[in-house]
């Protein structure tokens, strides 16, 4: 009887003291070149068929457990890293998108073995219910990295989720708890693909990285209020195919009916939600129990928490000024400094001027199909410049919603935040910096302001020289941040 090493097995990962050395050695490795490695490895078990199937998923959980840690910092690093280069961002993306895609594989392929092998199947049956879990959650953080540069999923990515849950059931282990990591909740197969669907059903089109990042801890926490049924009942709210090659729907009408048609309901983890915020505001700060992985300042979770309760009401969202379809084109600059050079009649650095194709408009904001090529800055969040076509007046907008339907196009939603505004150089404490008044700068009045990060100071005006007229701005309110700017409300009076 051959061992768990058998020399029949041509691969550095058949000799034990391999095993030992490489587990030892990735963790103490810097995350980029850990993870790197792991991917490395986990492409070369996958290409090794002689290894018995049950010691190859025992060498994938445990390569997948050793870079845990790594994945982690590797995953802050990408979020909060400040002043990093666009390419230094994708890279970090890149390098963490490709291990979770790699380690999905690796436990995808395994169950591949499963479905095909006889012999595989009877070595893996006792291990159906980690493997599905394993892979389903090797899933979830690879749609997430998807997620934090808006797409594209395809519709394959959903027909493998929805195979690896359904296995689950065929085997009857789907609601068999594993803990996947030491220290972890005990999960469930079922539960690791609510919490794809859920992240899938929450719009995080409209959210920026770090807020991608909390809704899917509060997602996490949040999944034992939901229940994945085969039941067709009036609180249900999502439905999803779980054999087909399609993301959860909202239940507008009853879909095609099938044995892998499921719903879910959000009834009780909306009232979970509502107490959850009614916590946060009443303390102060966050509740212990939730697992944020960082620091966040209470009122960004609690924008969260709203977004969420809005994706997950039986009533959608409802649009605030009806949208006309349209074809044409507008002039767009990016960036608060090109944006404040335009309006001030100045040529704008970097690339200059580019033609988007407008959609759709509505009194409060554009619908926009963009090329996607040389536009890595583009978020939800950031600050464009508008000239719609036609028209002689620049207009400032943020993106609110972000969609990469391929590498090559992208749809875009921004909303308009003024159709009047006026850039100029202010003073802060002897230093210039550029602002954009995004409301007429009148004396004795509250205004919005688009400012950088560093110019916002509390308790700390700004002057600036309008129409002849020196005003005080004092800070009131900070009302939003984006990639490289901020925007707040300021009090405007007439400077001494």
């Amino acid at each position: 009887m051959l061992g768990f090493f058998s020399a029949k097995v041509d691969h550095p990962l058949a000799d034990a003291s391999e095993v030992r050395r490489v587990l030892n050695q990735l963790p103490a490795q810097e995350p980029a070149e850990a993870l790197d490695s792991a991917t490395a490895w986990l492409e070369s078990l996958v290409a090794t068929p002689e290894f018995r199937p049950e010691r190859r998923l025992e060498l994938i959980a445990q390569i997948d457990e050793a870079v845990l840690p790594q994945t982690r910092r590797l995953g802050r690093d990408y979020l909060t890293t400040l002043r990093q280069t666009r390419a230094g961002e994708f890279r970090l993306w890149r390098i963490n998108y490709a291990y979770w895609s790699h380690l999905a594989a690796a436990y995808q392929d395994t169950l591949s073995r499963y479905r095909n092998d006889e012999n595989a199947a009877d070595a893996l049956r006792p291990r159906l219910g980690s493997l599905c879990a394993r892979l389903l959650n090797a899933y979830g953080s690879q749609l997430k990295w998807l997620q934090f540069r808006y797409g594209p999923i395809e519709g394959g990515f959903w027909k493998l989720a929805g195979d690896a849950y359904l296995e689950a059931e065929r085997g009857q282990v789907a609601g068999r708890a594993i803990r996947l990591y030491a220290n972890a909740d005990e999960r469930t197969p079922t539960a690791e693909y609510l919490k794809i669907l859920l992240l899938q059903a929450s719009s995080m089109d409209k959210l920026l990285p770090i807020e991608i990042e909390i809704a899917e801890r509060l997602i996490a926490y949040l999944v034992p209020f939901f229940t994945l049924t085969d039941q067709a009942r009036p609180e249900n709210v999502y439905w999803v195919d779980a054999a087909l090659p399609l993301p959860p729907t909202r239940l507008a009408r009853l879909p095609d009916i099938s044995p892998t048609l499921r719903f879910f309901a959000t009834a009780s983890a909306l009232d979970a939600l509502g107490q959850l915020r009614a916590t946060i505001e009443s303390k102060g700060g966050l509740p212990a129990e939730i697992n944020f992985g960082g620091q966040y300042l209470p009122r960004l979770v609690l924008s969260v928490v709203d977004h969420l309760a809005a994706c997950w009401s039986p009533v959608p969202p409802m649009r605030s000024h009806e949208r006309r379809q349209v074809k044409s084109r507008m002039a767009v600059v990016a960036g608060l400094e090109a944006i404040r050079r335009q309006l001030d009649g100045q040529e704008p650095d970097g690339d200059g001027v580019e033609s988007w194709v407008v959609e759709d408009v509505s009194q409060g904001g554009i619908g926009v199909q963009v090329s996607l090529v040389g536009k890595e800055w583009l978020m939800v969040g950031s600050l464009i410049g508008m000239q719609p076509e036609g028209g002689n007046n620049w207009l400032v907008g943020v993106v609110r919603r972000f969609n990469r339907e391929s590498e090559a196009m992208g749809s875009v939603g921004i909303e308009t935040l003024s159709k009047l505004p006026r850039g100029m150089i202010a003073d802060s404490r002897g230093l210039e910096t550029e602002i954009i008044f995004l409301d007429p700068p009148r004396e004795n009045r509250d205004l919005r302001l688009a400012l950088s990060v560093a110019a916002w100071v509390e308790q700390i005006p700004l002057l600036a020289e309008v129409d002849g007229r020196c005003l005080s701005l004092f800070p009131h309110t900070l009302l939003e941040s984006g990639p490289g700017h901020m925007i707040a409300t300021y009090r405007a009076e007439p400077a001494s």
